[in-house]
């Protein structure tokens, strides 16, 4: 939750709430118009009504008109249906408003975090981002229904009831008033404390979101480990942290009631007290001083709204401040304004001297510098945290380094745009990814667009086809939540067969037979080494076997290439690669096996 720690640094509410108005002002500006006119019909038709009290009592009931009788009755029921029908319009209207700027929005957040950098995902937990693009977006819609009826609705009520009794008594009317300003003082004064309580809840609200997303994704190791009462506790804990600053929420808002009611009291006692006196003694009919009471009572709850506004807008303008700052926050690393394609090649990779960390105090690798030709297979090996999986970051250009160069056909990745970059590049890696649909759409990620002919085809080459045909409803068999509803081998042949539509000049295989039995062991090398052919592949492997072919073996220690060569040669110097070996493939069968390879 850093972004929303720095929010009181960089946004007020007033700024926050002015750029939200300005923003959608503009795109619904007709339809809030309609809306405000409709309540100015139903605040007008509260204070007419309010108006006809002193006819009502006066000439009604004292001078026993009965025509004037018909013609309150009649304007009565003209004026609620006409507000009845007006609020009706507003509401509706407002909705549609509020539910179009929920799903603007949820698509600008969901834009801005596929725009960030991995740098902001890694320091970004997964539960704050899934907050934001709820609650953020409510917020938006909250504030801005907020700002519509309270300023329209609420306060045109209040100017039109305020005519009413300025109509009757101007004296009077200051008199129910006095304590406006103590109110408005008060409320103030709650605005420090309600803006840490409606930052915090939102704390606690992704706490929720992430034990709940924790316990879905690792429900296997929590059955297993008996893990289940740690995580009730948890939830329990974070469930009633929320529950916790609601109350104290509800207390804090709440704290208004007793000084608006007690001012009220003391308002209406005075009014009372002046508008009685003033038909006693000064012959006033009771007519003018019903309708003022009328008129007062009628604006308690609009004016107790209105008060609290400050209040309710607070807790939308965290959340749409911590929504902008999503928005506007520019990533580290993105496309240069003048970069360039990556023109067409055979896909050679260098990299020159290259130096990086991603904490720059702390090198993960040392001015390392490798070249791996067009069409050769080139694998990766060593211990964990030796830098591996760095050089495929870099290439992939999620990070760039602190010193060097990393080029592919010789043009520096750093001048290039990102998008032709991935174009180039097909990865397969240990952690298969599956999106939550079908097998067929799962296949086609790697080019959208791409034929069924040739979906089929990359799924032969993959040895997908047999178990594909063998599901349910074959390639329209919905594969689950990251692909639950298949096994690891399966997940990842397609992933496979994804790589092979995308038919990139660049291969990266991040340990893809890792923690597969041996029949997917074999056909998954078998259709790797289709996929290889003809491309430059570099491959990160722990299971020697599966790198034992590579035109190059690059043994990295502690961030440096300490060895280079092929697997017969690195056996015969007897180095690191020898030891791995050796740990690896104690008995000679299996390295029979690995020769056979």
């Amino acid at each position: 939750m850093r972004l929303l720690s720095r929010f009181s640094l960089r946004f007020t509410d007033f700024a926050v709430l002015k750029r939200l108005v300005a923003e959608n002002m503009r795109l619904f500006a007709p339809q809030y118009a309609v809306a405000l006119v409709l309540m100015a019909v139903t605040a007008a038709a509260t204070a007419l009504s309010a108006w006809f009290i002193k006819d009502l009592v006066n000439k009604v009931f004292l001078e026993r008109d009965a025509a004037t009788m018909v013609f309150i009755c009649g304007s009565v029921f003209v004026l609620y249906t006409a507000k009845g029908l007006a609020t009706y319009g507003q509401e509706v209207l407002l909705s549609r408003i509020g539910n179009n700027i929920v799903a603007r929005t949820q698509k600008r957040i969901f834009e801005a975090i596929l725009s960030q950098d991995m740098a902001f995902f890694q320091r970004t937990e997964s539960s704050d981002l899934v907050t934001r693009i709820t609650y953020n977006a409510n917020a938006a819609s909250s504030a801005l229904n907020l700002i519509a009826t309270s300023l329209g609705r609420d306060l045109f009520t209040i100017v039109g009831l305020l005519i009413v009794m300025l109509s009757q008594d101007v004296i009077l009317t200051f008199v129910a008033l006095i304590g406006v300003p103590l109110v408005f003082a008060a409320v103030t004064r709650l605005l420090r404390q309600m803006r840490k309580l409606f930052a915090s809840e939102v704390r606690s609200m992704a706490s929720i979101v992430g034990a709940m997303q924790e316990t879905i994704h690792g429900v296997r190791v929590i059955k297993a480990f008996r893990l289940e009462e740690a995580m009730r506790a948890r939830m329990a804990d974070a469930v009633s942290a929320v529950e916790r600053l609601s109350n104290r929420m509800a207390t804090v808002q709440a704290g208004t009631v007793p000084l608006i009611d007690t001012l009220g009291g003391f308002a209406v006692s005075s009014v009372i007290f002046y508008g009685g006196w003033r038909v006693i003694y000064n012959g006033a009919t009771p007519g003018e001083f019903l309708a003022f009471i009328a008129s007062l009572l009628m604006m308690t709850d609009p004016a107790r709204r209105l008060a609290r506004l400050h209040l309710s807008l607070a807790a939308s303008a965290v959340g749409v401040g911590m929504l902008y700052e999503l928005i506007d926050r520019v990533p580290d690393l993105r496309d240069k304004p003048d970069a360039a394609p990556l023109p067409p090649g055979p896909g050679a990779v260098r990299f020159e001297e290259v130096t990086f960390g991603y904490d720059p105090a702390k090198p993960v690798l040392h001015g390392v510098s490798l070249s791996v030709p067009a069409g050769s297979i080139t694998a990766l090996v060593g211990l964990s945290g030796s830098g591996k999986s760095t050089l495929f970051n870099l290439l992939l250009r999620f990070w760039l380094p602190q010193q060097g160069r990393v080029l592919i056909d010789g043009h520096d990745l750093a001048a290039i745009t990102s998008a032709s970059l991935y174009d180039r590049i097909a990865l397969v890696s240990q952690d298969t990814f599956l999106f939550d649909g079908t097998v067929a759409e799962n296949i086609l990620r790697g080019r959208p667009g791409a034929t069924e002919a040739e979906m089929f085809e990359a799924a032969k080459s993959a040895a997908a086809r047999s178990f594909i045909l063998s599901l349910p409803q074959g390639y329209q068999t919905r594969v689950g939540e990251f692909g639950s509803q298949l096994s690891g081998g399966q997940r990842q042949r397609i992933a496979i067969a994804r790589a092979f539509l995308k038919n990139a000049a660049i291969l990266l295989l991040d340990e893809p037979t890792s923690a597969l039995d041996a029949e997917s062991d074999a056909l998954i090398q078998q259709a790797l080494a289709r996929l290889m052919h003809g491309r430059t592949t570099l491959i990160i492997a722990h299971r020697l076997a599966t790198v034992a072919n590579a035109d190059s073996i690059l043994v990295l220690d502690q961030g440096r290439i300490a060895e280079t060569g092929t697997h017969a040669s690195l056996l015969a110097e007897n180095g690191i690669y020898a030891r791995l070996f050796q740990l690896q493939f104690a008995h000679s069968h299996e390295v029979l096996d690995i020769n056979h390879l």
